[in-house]
């Protein structure tokens, strides 16, 4: 059986791509700040395992990491989701604070979870695995007014770039999936009205979240050997291409 830890499982694309995995028949880790809901995203699934932590504390993922390994003798591969956003503005309207908690989650939460399930993957028997990091089409294109969180998609970037060398000799694949205008909670203001480059305020296209999840799950289901780089699923009219 294949097993893979979500983290950000307790709601959106986490919860959604935790479900897709369970009904495929992999075993799921589910990682989150709140156990609450998690313990909701497992309700019904018998080989789910949820595991509270936050992704900032090395500590703590470390711990609930390992404990899946231990428990499932391996792991195949990790979902590096967990994320967080912050309301638009140009950059001197902006907290700093904010920003760090940003930064904080986006970027050094998502290193400390590659770092983890890099380490369990090299020192595994047979050795390797499979690191999918969520990026944003933010990592290429920018929303007006959103520096923190587009700087922080860039890092991610970067991550996917240098794990997918430093995993070659290891046989650890690492891929990034950039989500456009996926109808989460987080994305709800896009049904009413998002800022756009020219000024004016539009109401812009949706998918369904269970798009980002089935990607993820053929992603993560590619034979050895193969990997998706970088796959982008949008809703098909929104604007990405020239942002426009």
């Amino acid at each position: 059986m294949q097993t893979i830890i979500v983290t950000g499982a307790g709601s959106g694309v986490g919860r959604a791509t935790a479900h897709t995995f369970l009904k495929a028949g992999w075993k799921v880790g589910l990682v989150g700040r709140r156990e609450a809901p998690l313990n909701e995203t497992a309700e019904g699934y018998e080989h789910a395992m949820v595991l509270p932590c936050d992704v900032t504390d090395e500590a703590q993922v470390d711990a609930q990491f390992g404990k899946a390994h231990a428990a499932w003798g391996h792991l195949d591969a990790l979902f590096n989701n967990a994320g967080v956003s912050m309301g638009g503005a140009p950059i001197d309207e902006l907290s700093v604070d904010e920003f760090r908690n940003l930064m904080n989650v986006n970027v050094t939460g998502a290193f400390i979870a590659a770092r983890a399930a890099f380490g369990l993957m090299r020192h595994q028997t047979p050795q390797g695995g499979r690191i999918i990091n969520n990026g944003s089409v933010s990592a290429y294109v920018p929303r007006i007014g959103s520096s923190p969180y587009t700087a922080s998609k860039h890092a991610v970037l970067g991550l996917t770039r240098t794990l997918s060398l430093d995993g070659r000799a290891f046989n650890i694949a690492c891929g990034q999936i950039d989500i456009g205008n996926a109808l989460t909670d987080m994305a709800q203001s896009m049904t009413t009205g998002m800022p756009q480059a020219d000024g004016s305020t539009k109401i812009e296209p949706v998918m369904h979240v269970d798009n980002v999840a089935k990607s993820v799950l053929h992603m993560a289901s590619l034979p050895e050997g193969a990997n998706a780089q970088f796959m982008t699923v949008m809703a098909t009219n929104m604007p990405y291409i020239g942002r426009g």
